[in-house]
């Protein structure tokens, strides 16, 4: 699309909406302008707008953070996915002790849009929603292209995951960060888990578990 045809202001609540959702801590609007490179008085008016709409809210300081609204919006977002995946990334996610995650792809991007964290260590890496990188990267955006029909150039780590039905990658996308992920079948999606590099002595079993983890989805999807 032309960026001609595109509307700024729109853009401009975007960036807003989306720096507020994934930073880790309430933001002043002074901040907000500054790490956007606007006027205060700019910022001011598309939060304004994004509160009248539920999905921006302030704290007791002030400070913005993400509002109730953006929860509702989020049901809807692969909701049958979602649902089918939700018991089994906790189970996995207790049995492995790690962060485990769904992640789904959106154009040339890997998206985590579910995660949920072990019940059963006090120390875990934590792997929020809405993270996202290039498809090209980590061993999620492997297993998400390695549930499509092979293409010409593509990685030969994305022909391995096809043949084993996991992929494996270490500080691709977070320095100092292991992952595992193994491809949803017939869904576009992947399932995760992360953790410390130092930690990655079991690579196998963790592997063989994500894999189960994603045909169990698969199987509740009725795409198995």
């Amino acid at each position: 699309m032309a960026p001609t045809s595109t509307s700024q202001t729109f853009d401009r609540g975007l960036q807003v909406l989306s720096l507020i959702a994934e930073a880790e801590h309430a933001l002043s609007i002074d901040a907000v302008a500054e790490t956007l490179g606007l006027h205060r008085s700019i910022i001011y008016r598309l939060v304004r707008t994004l509160e009248e709409r539920g999905l921006v809210e302030r704290d007791d300081l002030g400070g913005l953070q993400p509002g109730i609204g953006l929860a509702v919006l989020a049901r809807r977002v692969r909701p049958t996915l979602r649902s089918a995946a939700a018991p089994v990334l906790a189970s996995l996610a207790d049995s492995l002790r790690m962060t485990a995650f769904l992640v789904v792809r959106e154009r040339d991007e890997a998206v985590t849009v579910d995660s949920i964290e072990p019940t059963t260590t006090a120390a875990h890496v934590v792997y929020r929603p809405g993270n996202r990188h290039p498809i090209g990267r980590g061993a999620p955006g492997l297993a998400l292209l390695a549930g499509r029909a092979a293409l010409p150039g593509e990685r030969v780590e994305v022909g391995d995951t096809r043949t084993r039905g996991w992929a494996t990658s270490n500080g691709e996308v977070i320095a100092g960060m292991s992952s595992i992920a193994a491809p949803i079948s017939g869904a576009d999606a992947a399932v995760a888990v992360v953790w410390l590099t130092a930690a990655s002595a079991e690579t196998e079993r963790v592997a063989v578990a994500v894999r189960d983890a994603a045909i169990t989805i698969a199987s509740r999807l009725g795409r198995s």
